[in-house]
């Protein structure tokens, strides 16, 4: 009787499993609604990208063919005596990614990218673009070469 007594019933069991998935569900369900309305990369994510997209002297052929959007690859294509990625002609001594910016509006956020020259004593700036939509793979949009300033 005392050990009957101290363990639960297999009918209060089921009520607390149903109960308990009840209000997983009920909880699970705000949050996956709210993840669909903001499908979108943090700036930290796109760094992170952009840091492994270009490395420490350029992107790699893995990069440059699965990395970069559609519109990339023609203005690439394009351009074949120009490292049209690297704003270059030539591989870095070495690249620095700055911080990124994002404008939710407009989708998309940026980051300036530093590449180094003879032996990192001449350095040039471009700004390389990302698409924050999250629902598809990260991806480089776009590569502005034009000076800043």
């Amino acid at each position: 009787m005392f050990r009957n007594a101290s363990r639960p019933t297999r009918l209060r069991l089921f009520a607390v499993g149903c109960v308990a998935a009840l209000g997983i569900g009920a909880a699970a369900v705000p949050a996956a609604a709210a993840s669909t309305a903001d499908d979108r990369y943090t700036a930290e994510e796109i760094h992170t990208f952009l840091e492994d997209f270009y490395g420490e002297q350029g992107p790699g052929d893995f990069a440059r063919k699965y990395g970069i959007s559609p519109q990339l690859k023609e203005k690439v294509a394009a351009s074949p005596e120009f490292d049209v990625l690297l704003c270059a002609q030539n591989i870095p001594v070495s690249i620095d990614v700055g911080a990124v910016t994002t404008a939710q509006s407009a989708r998309v956020g940026w980051a300036t990218v530093s590449t180094y020259w003879n032996g990192g004593s001449d350095k040039a700036d471009f700004r390389a673009y990302v698409d924050l939509d999250a629902t598809r793979p990260i991806q480089l949009l776009d590569v502005d070469c034009g000076s800043d300033g």
